[in-house]
């Protein structure tokens, strides 16, 4: 378990990193889910099965999911004027 821990911690802070350093919209929101998922596993790892479920369901089910679809509505990845 301890090692889990560990991994789950170094997976959260790459996946973070790279949500700062990304460039694209969509994939730093992919990497942010990776993120959330894995502090998920730390909770769980650490004692705290309902913060993990609340975790994975609320943050990363339900909050980045709407993000994903207010992106994809708004069209911010296209660059060509609008007449």
């Amino acid at each position: 378990m301890i090692a889990l821990f560990y991994i789950a911690g170094v997976v959260a802070v790459i996946s973070t990193i790279a949500v700062v350093l990304q460039t694209n919209i969509v994939h730093a929101l992919l990497y942010m889910v990776v993120s959330l998922l894995s502090v998920a596993v730390i909770f769980y790892v650490l004692g705290a099965p309902f913060a993990a479920m609340l975790e994975a369901i609320v943050y990363a089910g339900a909050i980045m999911v709407l993000f994903l679809f207010v992106i994809m509505m708004l069209n911010l990845l296209s660059k060509k004027p609008h007449y």
